[in-house]
C-alpha cells in the first residue's frame, strides 16, 4: 500500500495552485466560481482577474476549506468572480502572493442567454486499485470533441465520474484527466454511485461502503456550486441557471428529501426550459437494472422537467415522455428521460434490449466514447448523441411551441391488453395469454411471466408452483391461498383458468412475495411487472 509521503510525490498538493476548475455558481452572464487545490501551508488565496486585453485586475478573496482524504491534507479554495460584463472574454490567475497559476481564460453567457449549447457526459471513470488513476485518454478524448464542438459552453456530467470516489487516487486522476479543459470551461458534476463508493482498503477492494453524505465529492466542491439543495445534502444536490434554462443535479441518497426540493425547485422557477439530471435511469435500457428506491419515490418532482438526463448503463436510450406510469407523444405531456452513455470507452455494464417505454436506443457495446450535445434555441432544443469516431446515434428536437417532437414516434397504445416485464414484451410466451381483467381485478399468466425470465416452473393437476430469485411461490386454482418458502399468505382473488387452460393470478398477489411490483400504464393498455433486484435469475442445474 502506497504511504501519504510517497503519494505526496506522485500527485499530492503543493504551494502551487493545482486542481483548477471553473464552475457556475451565480448568475452566469456576470459572474464564475474557479476552485484550486494546494497544501496545508497555504493560508489564503485569491483569484485576479480582467477583461481579455485589458491592464486593471479585479481582486476576489478566496474561500479556504481544509479536508483531509485517505492520501493528503489539502486546503481547497474557491473564489467568486463577480460584477462580470455579459458575453465577455475575462483572463483570470489563481493563488495567493508566492504561488500563482498561468493566466486562463473564460467567457460569460449573454444576459438572458436564449440560445446556448453544452456538452453532456456520464461514466467516465477509469481505473483500479493501483495508484495513479490515469484519466489521459479521457482527456484526449474530450479535447478532440471540444475542438469539434466549439459551440458548448459548459460540461454537465451525469455522475460516476470517479471509479471509486471515496479515495483521492481517483480524484486527483480525474481532474488531471480534465486538465486544460476545465480551466477554461465550466464543469458541472452531478454524482453518481461510484463517486460515493469506497472499501475499508481501496488496494484489496474489501468492505464495500456507501458515504452516506458523499465526503469527497462534497468537500472537494465545496465551494463550486450554490448550497441550494436539501439541507443535510448540499453539493451533492445542486441547482444552477445559465440563460433561460434551470438545471437540478441530484445525489444518490434522501430521495424523498431530494423529491421535494426538485418539485419546490420547478415550481418557483421562471426559466422556459427545466433540466434534472439523476444518475440512475427511470426508463432504463438493460434487461435486469431496478429503479425501485428511486422511481416512484422521486416521480412527483421527476414530472416536473422537461428532461432528465442519467447514466450508470454505459448505454445510450431516449424516451418517451413520460408522466406518472403513461407513455405520451407531446413534450408537455411528460418527461423525457434521457441516458446518455459512456465517456470514456467503458464498455457497458448491461446489454440494451428493446423496451416499450424508449423511443430510440443504441446498443453502446464498442470500445468507443458517447457524448451528448445540447442546443437551446429560445422555445426549441435539440440534442444530439454522437459516438466519438463522428457517428450521429440520434438527434431528436424538442420544439414547445409547436408542442412536437422530431422525429415523430408515437408512443404505443394497445387495442388489447399486453404484458411486459422490466418494459420488455414478453412476445410469442404471451401471444394467446393476455392479461385479462375480471371484476376490476386484473389477471396475468404467472406461468410464462417465469418461464420467461428464466425461472423454474412445476406444472401439477391444477397446481403451479414457481421459484425465481431464490423464492418460491405455489399457486393453487380457484383457491386465494400461497404457499411459499416463507409461509402462506391470501390474494385478493382465486388463481383462476383461463386462457388456453393456464393458470393466472391476480396481479398483485402474484408479485407480493416475489420481491415484485405490477404497474398498469392505462393510456397505452399495457401491464409491466417491475422486480427490485438486478440479479440474473438463471435456474440451479442438477
Amino acid at each position: 500500500m502506497i504511504t501519504k509521503t510517497e503519494w505526496k510525490n506522485i500527485r499530492g498538493s503543493s504551494p502551487a495552485p493545482d486542481q483548477i476548475m471553473l464552475s457556475i455558481k451565480g448568475d452566469a452572464a456576470h459572474s464564475m466560481t474557479v476552485r484550486w487545490r494546494t497544501d496545508t501551508s497555504v493560508e489564503g488565496g485569491y483569484a485576479l482577474y480582467r477583461k481579455e486585453g485589458t491592464e486593471s485586475w479585479s481582486k476576489a478573496e478566496a474561500l479556504k476549506h481544509y479536508f483531509e482524504t485517505d492520501m493528503d491534507e489539502s486546503h481547497f479554495f474557491f473564489a467568486d468572480m463577480t460584477g462580470l460584463s455579459a458575453d465577455t472574454r475575462y483572463e483570470y490567475t489563481c493563488g495567493d502572493d508566492e504561488n500563482r497559476s498561468e493566466i486562463y481564460s473564460f467567457k460569460t453567457t449573454k444576459e438572458n442567454a436564449t440560445k446556448f449549447s453544452f456538452l453532456c457526459m456520464s461514466d467516465v471513470q477509469s481505473g483500479d486499485a493501483e495508484p495513479p488513476a490515469d484519466y489521459s485518454v479521457l482527456n484526449g478524448i474530450l479535447k478532440k470533441f471540444l475542438k469539434e464542438h466549439p459551440e458548448c459552453d459548459f460540461i454537465l456530467t451525469a455522475g460516476d465520474n470517479t471509479n471509486c470516489g471515496q479515495t483521492d487516487i481517483q480524484w486527483t486522476g480525474l481532474f488531471e484527466g480534465l486538465k486544460g479543459i476545465m480551466e477554461y470551461m465550466p464543469v458541472m458534476f452531478c454524482m453518481g454511485n461510484h463517486d460515493d463508493m469506497g472499501f475499508s482498503s481501496y488496494f484489496t477492494k474489501e468492505d464495500k461502503y456507501y458515504s452516506e453524505y458523499a465526503t469527497y465529492f462534497t468537500n472537494q466542491l465545496w465551494g463550486s456550486y450554490a448550497h441550494n439543495g436539501p439541507e443535510e445534502r448540499p453539493i451533492a444536490n445542486h441547482s444552477f441557471v445559465y440563460g433561460n434554462t434551470m438545471i437540478c443535479c441530484t445525489g444518490t441518497s434522501g430521495y424523498e428529501e431530494m423529491n421535494q426540493w426538485l418539485i419546490d425547485r420547478a415550481e418557483n422557477s421562471k426559466e422556459t426550459w427545466k433540466f434534472a439530471v439523476h444518475h440512475f435511469p427511470v426508463n432504463y435500457a438493460g434487461p435486469q437494472i431496478e429503479i425501485d428506491d428511486t422511481y416512484p419515490s422521486m416521480r412527483d418532482g421527476m414530472d416536473k422537467y422537461d428532461i432528465v438526463f442519467s447514466g450508470h448503463e454505459h448505454s445510450f436510450a431516449r424516451s418517451y415522455p413520460r408522466r406518472g406510469e403513461g407513455l405520451f407523444d407531446k413534450p408537455s405531456e411528460g418527461t423525457i428521460h434521457y441516458n446518455i452513455g459512456s465517456g470514456h470507452r467503458n464498455p457497458p455494464g448491461t446489454r440494451v434490449v428493446p423496451k416499450v417505454w424508449n423511443a430510440k436506443t443504441y446498443c453502446h457495446e464498442e470500445d468507443l466514447s458517447m457524448f451528448s450535445t445540447v442546443d437551446i434555441d429560445d422555445k426549441k432544443c435539440t440534442i444530439t448523441a454522437y459516438v466519438e469516431d463522428g457517428r450521429i446515434v440520434d438527434q431528436c428536437i424538442i420544439d414547445k411551441t409547436k408542442d412536437l417532437i422530431l422525429p415523430y414516434d408515437p408512443a404505443p397504445v394497445y387495442d388489447r391488453t399486453r404484458l411486459k416485464f422490466k418494459g420488455y414484451d414478453l412476445g410469442i410466451c404471451v401471444a394467446h395469454n393476455l392479461p385479462e381483467n375480471i371484476d376490476g381485478v386484473w389477471y396475468i399468466p404467472i406461468g410464462q411471466i417465469i418461464n420467461f425470465i428464466g425461472g423454474d416452473v412445476e406444472r401439477s393437476e391444477g397446481k403451479i408452483r414457481i421459484g425465481v430469485y431464490g423464492r418460491t411461490a405455489e399457486f393453487t386454482e380457484n383457491s386465494t391461498t400461497v404457499v411459499t418458502d416463507e409461509g402462506t399468505y391470501e390474494m385478493e382473488a382465486p388463481c383462476l383458468r383461463l386462457s388456453e387452460g393456464q393458470l393466472y393470478a391476480p396481479k398483485d398477489g402474484f408479485c407480493k412475495h416475489l420481491r415484485m411490483d405490477a404497474y398498469y400504464y392505462e393510456h397505452n393498455n399495457f401491464i409491466d411487472i417491475a422486480s427490485n433486484t438486478e440479479a440474473i435469475n438463471v435456474p440451479k442445474q442438477p
